[in-house]
């Protein structure tokens, strides 16, 4: 006999949540058939639909909505009650959830992520990047990595001791038939590589220097999405680029990229690891932030 267990209600949820059966089947590491089936299983046992369903938006019926209010207060105080037990663990274990941006993450995998695994390894950490700011605790995750300026007041904030700083950069290449720029103002005399945002706006590139700011909102042959390939459009020659220091500091180093206007690019926020106050942190979590701290103090 089917008895629906506590793996379907966070189904409903998650789905609900998300609002496709693809993000929350990612979120819970299983198959979007095997969401879905379990779902069907748990429709059949209600007897009632519990989502509206088309090719292209995932929505809940009344049923199913009467059925999430029902539920999510009582699954918050089951998985709360299960936080507390694995308090008591002894040796950390279970799955860490952390989401983050991509530089962010190449940042901490080595000296953190992988440290972290090592010394504990009956933990799994699944690690997501994305441009977006997402509400973890809305999304499932138990930790987020930002500038420190972009965590949400609500949260324990960790500074990682890793400030980040922007960097214009051009190619040998590209130098060769082109100044280089003194100051912001002369960015209009050259080609761009320009970056959307993932809200869809442009990015102005920002300057700072002697308390004098400037927004530039500069012009180019191309606008891309992702920082990894505006670096090789810079590395092409096809013009310059504003990237995070951390993802061309070996270029820089090395010789393959010419940084300009380094007095106009000043430090940023810290990285920060961020989390929830819950009451009751698992031993993995509590495990993760102590390393993190020992790190900052080194």
């Amino acid at each position: 006999m089917y008895r629906p267990g506590l793996n379907d209600f966070d189904a409903v949820v998650a789905i609900a949540r998300r609002g496709s059966f693809r993000a929350a089947a990612l979120d819970l590491g299983i198959s979007t058939t095997a969401l879905s089936n379990m779902v069907a299983k748990l429709e059949a046992d209600l007897g009632v639909r519990l989502f509206n369903r088309t090719t292209r938006s995932v929505s809940l019926t009344g049923a199913g909505q009467t059925f999430v209010d029902g539920i999510a207060g009582p699954l918050a105080d089951i998985h709360g009650a299960m936080d507390a037990a694995r308090s008591q663990q002894e040796t950390p274990s279970g799955t860490l959830r952390i989401n983050t941006f991509a530089t962010a993450a190449r940042e901490i995998l080595s000296p953190l992520v992988l440290a972290f695994l090592r010394r504990y390894p009956e933990v799994h950490v699944d690690l997501v990047t994305e441009g977006r700011l997402v509400d973890i605790v809305a999304e499932g995750f138990d930790l987020g990595v930002r500038a420190g300026n972009l965590v949400p007041s609500d949260m324990i904030a960790v500074p990682l001791g890793r400030p980040q700083r922007s960097a214009v950069v051009g190619s040998p290449l590209y130098f060769e038939t082109h100044d280089r720029p003194a100051n912001p103002a002369d960015l209009v005399a050259h080609p761009c590589i320009r970056v959307r945002l993932p809200n869809g706006a442009l990015y102005r590139w920002h300057f700072e220097k002697g308390g004098e700011t400037a927004q530039v909102e500069v012009a180019g042959p191309i606008t891309l999405d992702e920082p990894s390939l505006a670096r090789i459009a810079v590395m092409e020659g096809v013009g310059l680029g504003y990237l995070m220091e951390a993802n061309v500091r070996a270029d820089i180093e090395e010789g393959r990229l010419i940084r300009v206007l380094e007095d106009w690019t000043p430090s940023l926020s810290d990285l920060c690891l961020y989390y929830p106050g819950r009451r009751h942190a698992s031993a993995a979590l509590k495990a993760f932030v102590a390393l993190a701290r020992d790190l900052r103090r080194r």
